[in-house]
């Protein structure tokens, strides 16, 4: 017996998946994507440290995980940070999402990273529950936000 899981190569991510990612987002979010992917992209292809993985199904790009080591603030010395995550709608439930986190959080655990965070709305109770899953607990932080108009 095959999982669904079994045809997904996940990758490093590459400039050139900018536009899929984009796609993916747009439609997780059912709106245009307010991230520019290109060059946070640019970015991430430029760090020796930072994790961001795609997942393709064939040919199509079917996931990403974007993800960076933070570099000491807020005391969080060997950190990283999940920025953000997502799995092409038309997949979701196959186990990609959880590939790219597990081959996310293996590539920090060999650096020596010691905590990953990331941050989930709150009526996002889909994501809350997958985070859960993979083992994320609330952190000692909470989210501040000030709105600057």
């Amino acid at each position: 017996m095959t999982t669904s899981t079994d045809k997904i190569v996940v990758r490093k991510m590459r400039p050139a998946d900018a536009k899929e990612i984009s796609r993916i987002s747009s439609s997780i979010t059912r709106g245009e994507s307010r991230n520019d992917f290109q060059n946070i992209i640019a970015k991430q292809a430029e760090s020796r440290t930072d994790a961001s993985f795609v997942a393709l199904k064939g040919k199509r790009l079917v996931g990403y995980c974007i993800s960076h080591e933070l570099s000491g603030s807020f005391d969080t010395k060997n950190s990283a940070w999940i920025a953000n995550f997502g799995v092409d709608p038309d997949f979701m439930g196959q186990g990609i999402g959880e590939l790219l986190a597990k081959k996310t959080l293996e590539y920090y655990q060999a650096l020596g990273i010691l905590n990953v965070y990331t941050s989930v709305r709150w009526e996002a109770t889909d994501l809350l529950s997958f985070y859960k899953i993979l083992g994320f607990q609330r952190s000692e932080f909470i989210t501040l936000c000030k709105c600057l108009e």
